[in-house]
C-alpha cells in the first residue's frame, strides 16, 4: 500500500472544502434564506406582549414582541443571540404570526415550524423548542 504525505496546501483545501459541505448539509435552503434575511427582525416600540425565553444549554436568548388588537396580531418582531437556526426560526414565526387571531397562533406546532424551515438537524432541533416556548409565553400573557 502506497502511502504519501499530504502538503500543507492540499490540507488547506481539504478542511476548507469539508467545512463548507458540513454547512451546506447542517442547514436547509429555507433556514439560510431567513438567516441571511431575516424577516421581523429587531426592537418594537411600545409592543402589547414583550416575552423572553433562552436556552441554558448553549445561552441563545429570543425575545418576541407582538403588537395585538382585537385577537388579533397586527405586528410581531423578534431580537434573538444565537446560532443560525435560532435567528432562522424567529424569522419564520413572527412572519406567521402576524394577520393571526390568537387562537390561530395557539394552533402553530412546532413541526410546522420545523417543516416550513425545510426541516432541522439534531443539534439545531433546540432552536425551534426556543421559539415555540416564547410564542406559548406570548399567549399565555395575552390571556391575562
Amino acid at each position: 500500500m502506497n502511502q504519501r504525505s499530504v502538503s500543507p496546501t492540499e490540507l488547506k483545501f481539504f478542511l476548507s472544502v469539508s467545512c463548507c459541505m458540513v454547512s451546506v448539509i447542517m442547514y436547509s435552503p429555507e433556514v439560510i434564506d431567513h438567516f441571511e434575511r431575516p424577516r421581523k427582525a429587531g426592537a418594537m416600540g411600545s409592543p402589547d406582549i414583550s416575552v423572553q425565553t433562552e436556552n441554558p444549554a448553549c445561552g441563545d436568548v429570543m425575545r418576541l414582541m407582538l403588537r395585538i388588537e382585537h385577537g388579533k396580531i397586527l405586528d410581531a418582531k423578534y431580537q434573538v443571540r444565537g446560532c443560525v437556526t435560532s435567528i432562522a426560526c424567529g424569522s419564520a414565526l413572527t412572519e406567521a404570526l402576524v394577520g393571526k387571531s390568537l387562537a390561530e397562533a395557539g394552533n402553530i406546532k412546532r413541526e410546522w415550524l420545523v417543516n416550513t424551515l425545510g426541516g432541522l438537524s439534531h443539534e439545531s432541533m433546540h432552536a425551534s423548542h426556543m421559539a415555540m416556548d416564547c410564542l406559548r409565553l406570548a399567549l399565555t400573557h395575552s390571556a391575562k
